[in-house]
C-alpha cells in the first residue's frame, strides 16, 4: 500500500474567502489550519492526492465536473475545474481549493461517499483507494455534529458535543479504532457528514502502517464541528518521497 499522508478538513463553503466576505474573519483560524494540514499532506511527496468527501453516490468522480461556487453566489472556478455541465459535491470543491491553495502540483482525484454507506464497506473502498505503486496522500473531507447547540442549523442533540470531542480526539491522535467503530445510525441522527470520509480514511490508514497525529483546530463557530488534522506515517523517515520533497514538521 503506498499512502504516504493524509490531512481531514470541514467543508464550510465560508473557508473560501469569497464566500464568506465580510465575515471571512470567523473561519480565519480554521482556515489557516485547513491550509497547514495540505502543506504537510504535500510535503510527504504524493504523486497523486485523493480527496475522500460525502456524495450522493459512492465512486469515483468524473474528471470532466466542474469545481466551482455559483451555487453560493460567487464567480470562481478553480484551475483544474472541468468543463461541466455536472458539478462535483460541495466537499469536493473546498478539497480541491484548499489544495490550490496550498501549492499543490500533482493530480488530483476526487472520490465521493454516500452517507449510507456501511463502516465495513467505507474502510474496503478506503483500502482499494490506496492499492497499487503510486505514491498516494488523502484529503479527508467531512464536518462533525450539526447539532451541537442554539447557533446549529438543525435542533440541539445532548449526544452532539461528546460525539465531536470523542472525534477530535480520535483524529488528532490518528486512533484508527474509534473511528471505524462509528456507528452510520447515530452519525445520521447528529448530521455528521464526515461519518463515511472518516471511515474511508481509517481503512486506507490501517492497509498502509502506523501513523502519528497532529490535531491543528477543532472549533464550532457556526455550530457545527470542524476537525483539521494532519496525519504522519511512523515509518516516513524511511520512505523517500517523489522529487525529493521535505517531510517538514510532520506533527
Amino acid at each position: 500500500m503506498t499512502l504516504v499522508a493524509a490531512a481531514v478538513v470541514p467543508s464550510p463553503p465560508a473557508l473560501v474567502p469569497e464566500v464568506a466576505a465580510g465575515a471571512a474573519g470567523e473561519l480565519a483560524e480554521v482556515r489557516a489550519a485547513c491550509l497547514e494540514a495540505a502543506r504537510r499532506l504535500l510535503a510527504a511527496g504524493p504523486e497523486e492526492v485523493v480527496v475522500v468527501a460525502p456524495a450522493p453516490t459512492t465512486g469515483w468522480r468524473e474528471q470532466g465536473e466542474r469545481a466551482d461556487l455559483a451555487a453560493y453566489g460567487v464567480d470562481l472556478s478553480l484551475h483544474a475545474s472541468g468543463p461541466g455541465p455536472d458539478r462535483l459535491p460541495l466537499g469536493h470543491v473546498i478539497g480541491r481549493w484548499v489544495l490550490e491553495r496550498a501549492g499543490c502540483t500533482v493530480p488530483i482525484a476526487c472520490l465521493g461517499v454516500a452517507a449510507d454507506l456501511g463502516s465495513g464497506a467505507c474502510e474496503a473502498l478506503g483500502a482499494q483507494a490506496v492499492a497499487g505503486h503510486v505514491r498516494r496522500a488523502i484529503l479527508c473531507v467531512g464536518d462533525g455534529s450539526a447539532r451541537r447547540g442554539e447557533a446549529s442549523p438543525r435542533w440541539p442533540d445532548p449526544r452532539a458535543v461528546p460525539y465531536d470531542d470523542a472525534i477530535a480526539a480520535a483524529i488528532g491522535e490518528a486512533d484508527i479504532g474509534p473511528l471505524r467503530a462509528l456507528d452510520v445510525a447515530t452519525a445520521e441522527d447528529l448530521v455528521a457528514s464526515g461519518r463515511a470520509p472518516w471511515q474511508v480514511l481509517a481503512g486506507a490508514a490501517a492497509a498502509a502502517g502506523s501513523w502519528r497525529g497532529t490535531l491543528l483546530s477543532a472549533a464550532a463557530p457556526y455550530g457545527v464541528g470542524y476537525v483539521v488534522a494532519s496525519w504522519t506515517r511512523l515509518d516516513a523517515e524511511t520512505m523517500t518521497p517523489a522529487r525529493g520533497g521535505d517531510l517538514g514538521s510532520g506533527g
